[in-house]
């Protein structure tokens, strides 16, 4: 069915005001994907302050001429082409439509064919490696993790003290040094090296005149 020229403005000026408020956009070429397929993607994507839509490859290729003032040539592209447009956070769109791309990998029915993050346009290959990073919560989360391990590890120190006070019917950890006996460590004493003076060099006695 043919696309009236009002129409077509119509997704050009939409497609355009997404891209402006854009921090990433990952493109995908999509054969055989089914409408609830794609609607449990744009579900996950809008979790991560993110949208999917799919446009006529011209009117994605004039869009991004007209916003970024970049040149991408999509016709050769198999089946349609997506668009997952981050406005949030710029990685974890990447991440959660690659869960898909790999679930539906059997049947090539989603794949990554470039990206474009900070004012660069990526190819696949590059954009595939995006999209298998950590996300920032991902990364916050961990960094939150090794910053705790220690905490963790000093409360134990104390329940652990608190459980022997209460044992020994002490009040103070520091009394605990003192309950526990001591390991005897024995010091040897050092043996004294007996150096040998060296010998006075004898005289010449002077003969007898």
């Amino acid at each position: 069915m043919a696309v009236s020229k009002a129409k077509k403005s119509e997704q050009l000026a939409v497609l355009e005001a997404h891209l402006k408020t854009a921090t990433s956009v990952a493109f995908t070429s999509n054969t055989k994907v089914t409408v609830l397929e794609i609607s449990s993607l744009k579900k996950d994507l809008r979790a991560v302050d993110a949208i999917y839509l799919t446009a006529k490859k011209t009117l994605i290729r004039i869009a991004f001429k007209t916003v970024y003032g970049v040149d991408v040539d999509l016709a050769t592209l198999p089946g349609q082409v997506g668009l997952v447009i981050a406005k949030g956070e710029a990685i974890a769109p990447f991440g959660v439509t690659n869960k898909y791309v790999n679930e539906w990998k059997k049947e090539a029915k989603m794949v990554f064919v470039a990206g474009y993050m900070e004012g660069r346009l990526m190819d696949a290959t590059e954009t595939k490696k995006l999209a298998t990073l950590p996300s920032r919560e991902v990364l916050l989360a961990k960094l939150l993790g090794s910053m705790m391990s220690p905490l963790s590890g000093l409360a134990r120190f104390f329940d652990a003290a608190g459980k022997d006070l209460t044992e020994k019917s002490l009040t103070k950890v520091s009394d605990l040094i003192v309950a526990t006996p001591a390991k005897k460590v024995e010091e040897a004493a050092p043996v004294a090296a007996t150096e040998t003076a060296p010998e006075a060099p004898a005289s010449e006695e002077t003969p007898a005149a």
